[in-house]
């Protein structure tokens, strides 16, 4: 890609002097990385969510069943169902709390360290380059920055 023409989105996105190429796409390449582990981390808060929704509305559901006169199958439910683990001794805060602390935490820290050693730090220098390359000079809603 290559040091680009004009400006860059803003300062500090600019290649470090001295970074090649290679180094500023790979280290993109490490970022889009995280990126995913960020999405993947959101899906995981989501499926959290979902999980306790699903066990409160599980508990109306054995009320309903209650009120509605079914006194042993709604017993049955709150005692297989209601509260019980998703995964072995392990709820879904559990479950987020050990992805957070372990993969999340260490991928987080090696993307940083890599971004500190390469690129003294600066974020997403591949994608500003990216832009500078793929804007329309001069054209509105093209700008290199607001």
């Amino acid at each position: 890609m290559g040091t680009m023409s004009g400006s860059l989105p803003d300062g500090r996105h600019e290649r470090p002097d001295g970074v090649d190429d290679a180094t500023v796409e790979a280290v993109g390449k490490l970022t889009e990385a995280l990126e995913v582990v960020e999405q993947a981390r959101g899906f995981l808060y989501g499926f959290h969510r979902l999980c306790g929704t699903a066990d409160l509305t599980l508990g109306e559901a054995v009320d309903a069943l209650r009120d509605a006169g079914h006194e042993d199958l709604a017993e049955e439910i709150a005692r297989d169902l209601v509260g019980r683990n998703i995964l072995e001794g392990r709820w879904s805060f559990q479950v987020v709390e050990e992805y957070d602390a372990d993969y999340y935490a260490a991928f987080k820290e090696s993307e940083r360290r890599v971004r500190d050693a390469l690129l003294d730090g600066t974020p997403h220098v591949f994608e500003a380059e990216m832009k500078q390359d793929r804007r329309t000079e001069g054209r509105r809603h093209h700008e290199a920055h607001p």
